[in-house]
């Protein structure tokens, strides 16, 4: 669940990640040249703060 482009903190963060985040993860970690972020088995957690953490990286190398 998103609230206003965070997740919400009181997802379980055992569930598995969505499609969705796996679609939008593996293509920002190609985009940011770190593939290794990516991976199948994610939780839905963990691939949420991936997900932050390369939006973040990307938006400030685009910021240059």
């Amino acid at each position: 669940m998103q609230v206003q482009g965070k997740y919400d903190a009181r997802v379980l963060l055992g569930e598995q990640m969505t499609r969705a985040q796996g679609l939008r993860l593996k293509r920002l970690s190609e985009e940011a040249y770190q593939p290794a972020q990516f991976a199948r088995d994610l939780s839905f957690g963990e691939a949420a703060r991936r997900i932050q953490a390369l939006e973040a990286e990307i938006d400030l190398a685009n910021s240059f």
